[in-house]
């Protein structure tokens, strides 16, 4: 069993480990309001858009089917006559500057995901380490509307709605905030 395995183990229901691990998992929820607070409040700086846009995350660390959805909702408006662009992060992928993902493009540069979704929506696909660059990208390629492919909790790219995904199985875990459990921030 990797060890990946073993923590998700106690991630399901509460376990002795799990509940050894609250205090630290209060420290991380205490510096994650800290955080969102000083988005909201003004102290550090949310970048702001003239056009819509659409985070699509997860409260739990792991997949919970965001970037099918986000290839279903990107085509449903391109048939409603919306222009819409996605931006990611590319996970694991080498990119430092905002770029567009172009079909053929390299999953080891961009990342499998960006690629994935360029290839299966023909859209414009922009991947940088800050979000808020992506979308400035994407805005020179003629998007009326912006869908974040995960992002949920990063404040400093204002949104106009989110998304929430919640794995249908595991949903919430044992309900505890890492590293005691799955989540990255509470449920409400």
């Amino acid at each position: 069993m990797t060890l990946a395995e073993r923590i998700q183990q106690h991630w399901r229901t509460p376990t002795a480990v799990s509940l050894a691990l609250t205090p630290f998992s209060l420290v991380y929820g205490l510096v994650t309001k800290i955080r969102k607070a000083a988005y909201i409040s003004g102290v550090l700086k949310t970048h702001r858009f003239d056009i819509p846009v659409v985070v699509v995350g997860n409260l739990t660390v792991g997949g919970t089917g965001k970037t099918p959805f986000v290839i279903t909702l990107a085509e449903r408006l391109k048939i409603r006559g919306w222009r819409p662009g996605i931006v990611s992060r590319g996970y694991r992928g080498k990119v430092t500057e905002a770029e567009i993902v172009p079909a053929d493009g390299d999953p080891h540069h961009f990342g499998d995901e960006p690629v994935l979704v360029a290839r299966k929506t023909g859209l414009p696909v922009a991947v940088a380490r800050r979000r808020a660059q992506s979308v400035e990208k994407l805005l020179n390629e003629s998007v009326d509307i912006v869908i974040s492919d995960d992002g949920l909790q990063h404040y400093a790219m204002a949104r106009s709605a989110e998304i929430v995904m919640v794995d249908g199985i595991e949903g919430l875990g044992n309900g505890f905030l890492l590293p005691a459990g799955p989540l990255r921030e509470p449920p409400a």
